[in-house]
């Protein structure tokens, strides 16, 4: 009997006891939960970023392309008619002025044809001037008179063409340069398709480049470039004085021309140059660095911190260098962009921004 009550008494105890740890456990669940709640409803931890604080700047974009230096003027002399060359006038490599004698080709041929058209325009002459008198005195008629009068004006005719002729035995400098290397002697027999020399204008100096099609908009006759060559330091200058008319549409791209000083002839005709062009030059513009930017659907967006908290601003924008982006609108002299952590933030998360400057 005893030993049933003991058996009673031992589970009696048991349950007391387990129902007591499950008391204590709902209680420290409870606690937990109030917890939880009250970190869910207290003040978000801040986030560290970096920032920069919105100036203005002068801001001057560029494009570097590549070149290739030409001749102001340039032409390859050659003879109009063929013959044999009698004298070469220039000394290779030499300055030449316009209108200057480089090549005389024989012309006693031509010197004799000549003699016997004014003889023949002579005596045409004095005919002529026989039957007008005749006319006058109606001693011939009107048409003997025009027959006589058009073979004078026939012989006069062919004496302009052989002094057309002898002039083209005169080879002339059509401008001023410098004269290269001669390909011919004295005494060689010349076509008009033999080459003689080359006769170059280099001062100035033409310089021409293509530029991608996206910039054709931002290029405009007058602007002033730079630009370098290989073996030398020495940065020159130029000036865009024409452009062509439409894109190159195997290459998308517009080929612009500028000119270039060359006085002391230290530049060559076809020389390979590192360009310069600049493409906007703007004062008191807002930059930011590129890092800063969102692109979203309808166009871009920037955080900045305003009162600790993080704020979503739309900004438009259309230039952008290797670090920095121009924006036209939606920012103001002192905003503090954030430039770090985006992904991190959401907006009005509490932020503390350690200022950088831009570069």
């Amino acid at each position: 009997m005893k030993t049933r009550y003991i058996i009673y008494a031992a589970i009696v105890i048991l349950l007391g006891y387990l129902i007591y740890n499950r008391i204590a456990k709902g209680k420290e669940s409870g606690a937990a939960a109030k917890g939880m709640a009250a970190g869910k409803s207290g003040p978000a931890p801040e986030i560290n970023v970096n920032g920069v604080v919105v100036t203005t700047q002068d801001f001057s974009n560029a494009v570097s392309v590549s070149g290739t230096l030409e001749a102001n003027e340039q032409v390859q002399i050659r003879s109009e008619i063929s013959g044999l060359v009698r004298s070469i006038n220039f000394r290779e490599g030499s300055a030449i002025g316009k209108g200057s004698l480089l090549l005389k080709i024989d012309d006693r041929e031509l010197q004799a044809q000549l003699r016997q058209a004014l003889t023949r325009e002579k005596l045409a002459s004095e005919v002529e001037s026989r039957a007008g008198k005749l006319l006058k005195s109606e001693a011939i008629s009107q048409e003997e008179y025009d027959n006589s009068n058009a073979e004078l004006k026939s012989l006069q005719a062919q004496t302009q063409l052989i002094r057309a002729q002898l002039s083209k035995t005169e080879v002339r400098a059509p401008f001023s340069g410098k004269i290269g290397l001669r390909a011919i002697s004295t005494g060689a027999y010349v076509t008009p398709t033999t080459e003689i020399a080359n006769l170059i204008s280099i001062n100035p100096l033409k310089i021409s480049f293509s530029v991608p099609e996206k910039y054709t908009q931002r290029v405009t006759v007058g602007t002033n470039i730079t630009f370098t060559i290989a073996g030398t330091s020495r940065v020159f200058k130029g000036k865009v004085y024409a452009k062509e008319p439409s894109i190159d549409i195997n290459t998308r791209t517009l080929v612009l021309r500028a000119s270039a000083e060359n006085a002391d002839g230290y530049l060559l005709p076809g020389t390979f140059a590192n360009v310069n062009l600049p493409l906007e030059n703007i004062k008191d513009a807002i930059l930011i660095p590129t890092e800063a930017v969102i692109p979203v659907l309808k166009g871009k967006q920037v955080y900045i911190s305003k009162n600790g908290l993080a704020k979503v601003v739309d900004i438009e924008s259309t230039i952008r260098t290797e670090r920095n982006i121009l924006v036209s609108s939606g920012l103001s002299v002192g905003d503090t962009v954030i430039t770090s952590g985006i992904l991190a933030i959401k907006p009005d998360s509490p932020v503390k921004v350690k200022i950088n400057s831009i570069n």
